[in-house]
């Protein structure tokens, strides 16, 4: 069975309970197919045979999706909004509105042939368009359109984000995808359009993108390339709904549009309209831009909550914006706070007041310029989104006095802020702290506002939990004992940021003395070092990738013979808490590397009864 699938059937047989029957009976009939079914036809997905496994490589998950479908044809929506909506309520989160805006135009992809219908990786036919999705979170709304047609199962739907990715994915039939940063789509399909241009085809090359997207300069960047290299293949197909994740300032741009591409079309955003719009845009000379007016509601999906449960745990990075105000009260400083669309994860709204740039993360840093010396300037944007913004920072970080940057994030990987500012840090000394408490957040405001020379990141992370009752509030450069050494206590741990809190809830029993430090290149004492020293096994915790990290850094400043213990390899696309599983920073996982292996079977009977 694919790994894909592998992952779906966990979660799917951990959420049959909470079913409702027709639901519950559908993916039971899948999972027991999956044992009793193979697809014997990789391209055009006929023919099954009954009796043996679903095969391994080289069937892909398209190819193995598609079997299981055929295995259990029943369908129990027909309509793909309804199956966008049951897919977001039991994965409990999700851009539900998002992908409900650009559904229209997913269908009519789907019904103009531009989905790729073979398996995923296959060449496509000569002249065929080239589909391009830019706006990658709108993935669910093709797997639901999938359904609806036939072509997928209802047990993978019941995965999403748990297994089956939110975005768009290679393996799953996008052959060109966004990565990190939106934007990149549009400079994707620019650079496809070009070659196949260069190459002497006129293949036409279809890009979805959402208005919000084409705020990020690499999308002007790109429009402006086509029409400079002449490109006449290059269809680009823009939902309108006038939000990012807040409203836009400013509806979208035609005129700026159509003075780099041949023809501006507006539709409405239903598929009939959208269909016969783009068919007739393919058959035309581009460069063309096909505007598709849609609607969108609130951002993010959240189900409502059980009556009488409790008030759910405010995520650490809202807090940001209460602090940025307590902070400028206190201390009569004037702050300039420019945000990427993201006023809402850092709590902005009980901040000062703030810019939004929309999804132009350049240009938020870019704003910091030239204001003048003393204002504060905050730029609050996705950790993820920072190397897209590398050679800006560089100039902001030997230029600009005063600078602040939030970077947000929730995955097992600093992403772009820590790769920038390891580079950065290490010539021009900025400094790069993740606080986990109020205290330590206050901290590193007032350590910024001390050194307004040195461009500080505080890294708010978008997790929820209990702060602790220990940090480093008293000098944020340094570290503080959360349990302290002591005669019976022969091994260490050193954490930094967040995973000080991770390594808290495995270590209550205190058998591991704990050294906790909110920076990323912490200033230890004499007596730490030779403490650190003493113990018989010494390890590092950090919540983010250890090339060039905290754990590495520490070893190398003071010689020490420590196990580094971080995130090795890339971001996976899963929610935040199986996400730490995939990189060893769960319960089970943090508490077997504490304990060296001395409690495996409590470790066993940990990872058996989380799964």
């Amino acid at each position: 069975m694919n790994g894909l699938l592998r992952r779906c059937e966990e979660r799917a047989t951990a959420v049959l309970p909470t079913l409702p029957p027709h639901e519950r009976a559908v993916v039971e009939a899948e999972l027991a197919a999956l044992r009793t079914v193979t697809d014997t036809d990789t391209d055009t997905g006929t023919g099954t045979d009954a009796g043996t496994d679903l095969r391994p490589a080289p069937a892909d998950p398209l190819t193995e999706l598609r079997a299981l479908a055929r295995a259990v044809p029943e369908r129990l929506y027909r309509d793909s909004a309804q199956v966008l909506r049951r897919m977001h309520e039991i994965a409990g989160s999700g851009n539900l509105e998002s992908c409900l805006s650009s559904l229209g135009i997913v269908r009519a992809c789907f019904d103009l042939g531009l989905v790729p219908a073979g398996r995923a990786g296959a060449r496509a036919e000569q002249g065929d368009p080239v589909l391009v999705v830019g706006r990658g979170h709108i993935a669910p709304a093709f797997y639901a359109e999938h359904y609806v047609r036939g072509q997928f199962p209802f047990l993978p739907l019941t995965a999403l984000h748990h297994g089956l990715t939110g975005v768009v994915h290679r393996d799953l039939g996008f052959s060109h995808t966004m990565r990190y940063s939106l934007g990149v789509g549009v400079a994707q399909a620019v650079s496809r359009a070009w070659e196949l241009t260069r190459r002497g085809s006129d293949t036409k090359v279809v890009c979805l993108a959402g208005d919000g997207e084409l705020q990020e300069g690499s999308t002007f960047e790109a429009l402006r390339f086509a029409h400079d290299a002449g490109l006449r293949n290059l269809v680009l197909v823009v939902d309108a709904n006038g939000k990012g994740i807040e409203p836009l300032a400013k509806p979208l741009n035609r005129d700026y549009l159509a003075a780099y591409t041949r023809e501006v079309t507006e539709v409405g955003g239903t598929a009939p309209e959208v269909g016969d719009a783009l068919a007739k845009l393919l058959e035309g000379e581009g460069p063309a831009v096909l505007v598709c007016r849609t609607r969108k509601g609130a951002h993010s999906f959240k189900p409502p909550a059980a009556p009488g449960a409790p008030p759910a745990k405010a995520s650490f990075a809202t807090t940001a914006g209460a602090a940025l105000s307590a902070h400028l009260a206190e201390t009569g400083r004037s702050a300039a706070v420019f945000t990427a669309d993201m006023a809402a994860r850092f709590g902005l709204a009980a901040g000062p007041p703030y810019t939004n740039v929309g999804l132009a993360e350049t240009i938020g840093v870019g704003l910091t310029l030239s204001l003048p010396e003393d204002t504060l300037k905050v730029v609050a944007t996705d950790a993820m989104y920072y190397m897209d913004s590398l050679s800006m920072l560089t100039e902001a970080t030997t230029g600009v006095r005063n600078l602040l940057l939030l970077a947000g994030r929730n995955w097992a990987a600093w992403g772009g802020a820590h790769n920038a500012f390891n580079l950065l840090g290490l010539v021009l000394g900025a400094r790069v702290y993740e606080p986990v408490t109020s205290a330590e957040l206050d901290a590193c405001l007032r350590h910024q506002h001390a050194r307004p020379e040195t461009a500080h990141v505080v890294s708010m992370v978008d997790a929820r939990y209990d702060r602790p009752d220990w940090g480093c509030e008293r000098d944020v450069d340094g570290a503080v004992w959360v349990v302290p050494p002591g005669p019976d206590r022969r091994r260490a741990v050193v954490t930094f940021g967040y995973a000080g809190v991770l390594v808290d809830a495995v270590n209550r029993d205190g058998e591991v003395a704990h050294l906790h430090c909110a920076a990323l290149d912490p200033r230890l004492t004499a007596a730490q070092v030779a403490a650190l020293r003493s113990f018989d096994r010494l390890l590092t915790v950090e919540y983010n990738g250890v090339q060039g990290g905290f754990g590495e850094r520490l070893r190398a400043r003071h010689l020490l013979d420590a196990t580094v213990h971080g995130v090795r390899g890339d971001i996976a696309t899963l929610v935040h808490d199986r996400q730490l599983a995939v990189h060893g920073m769960d319960p089970a996982s943090l508490r077997e590397l504490l304990t060296g292996g001395d409690r495996t079977g409590e470790v066993a009977a940990c990872a058996g009864a989380r799964a």
